[in-house]
């Protein structure tokens, strides 16, 4: 009888440790409010960020005339704040709403009305257009996003064509967090195009401060914990399953971005 009371306790405590790795790695699991750690390097965690508020019907289109950029949505409304923003607890546009426009993978402009005025100069780009909630996340939904390859001049594109190479794109981290409730949880957000992220596929590589990093093998947002104060870089390289840069447009693409004590210095 003892003998197979310890086989039962033995076989139901190896159960839940293997559920546990499985939840663990799949970035669900959790214990109460506190939220599984998909990874951590360098005294930073990479954690899952939650569900957000979904826009399926939301869509963009957008062109470029004159040296300003005119938008145009469809269900969904530019300039009013997301409803779960206060939940999150991260950055969140005061202005609401609103559309990014990524140049050649530049830093992004965000579009709370139109037309958008920016200079581009003449010649060959890469464009990225897409909806942002309020907190920045991307919609990912294929409507809500268009990359576009055109050529310019005089403030005109005079000839645009679909992207069909695969693209990474980088929008957050951007600019300045300010104060603990913007610096303890930084959303790290990226924007793909003709390409899809698996364990046996492409994935994304992050490096932080010029070190190795994450692995990301899931396209969507994710919180970054434990970032230094001060300045920070962040690299992104799309890569194929072997770990090998993949050839496309634009890839890597790295960002500065820089976190402050509330008040920040010289307020």
């Amino acid at each position: 009888m003892k003998a197979k009371l310890f086989f039962l306790l033995t076989a139901i405590a190896f159960s839940g440790v293997f559920l546990v790795r499985c939840n663990s790695a799949a970035g669900t699991a959790s214990s109460g409010d506190k939220v599984t750690v998909i990874a951590q390097a360098n005294g930073v965690s990479l954690t899952p960020f939650p569900s957000t508020k979904e826009f399926p019907n939301a869509a963009l289109t957008y062109g470029y005339e004159n040296g300003k950029f005119t938008v145009k949505t469809t269900n969904y409304e530019l300039k009013k704040q997301t409803p779960d923003a206060p939940q999150l607890m991260c950055a969140n546009s005061k202005d609401g709403q609103h559309v990014h426009i990524i140049v050649d993978n530049g830093p992004y402009d965000a579009v709370y009305e139109s037309p958008f005025e920016k200079a581009i100069a003449d010649g060959a780009h890469y464009v990225l257009g897409f909806l942002g909630r309020s907190y920045h996340e991307s919609i990912k939904t294929k409507a809500a996003g268009n990359a576009i390859k055109v050529e310019v001049k005089n403030g005109n594109f005079t000839k645009t064509e679909p992207v069909k190479e695969p693209m990474l794109f980088y929008s957050r981290p951007k600019g300045k967090y300010v104060g603990k409730l913007e610096t303890n949880k930084v959303m790290l957000d990226f924007y793909l195009t003709n390409t899809e992220l698996s364990q046996k596929g492409n994935k994304v590589k992050v490096e932080i401060n010029g070190k190795p990093s994450f692995t990301i093998e899931k396209w969507e947002p994710y919180f970054l914990q434990g970032l230094p104060m001060g300045k920070n870089t962040i690299k992104l390289t799309l890569v194929d399953k072997n770990g090998k840069t993949v050839d496309a447009p634009l890839n890597p693409v790295e960002r500065t971005f820089e976190l402050l004590d509330d008040p920040a210095p010289g307020k």
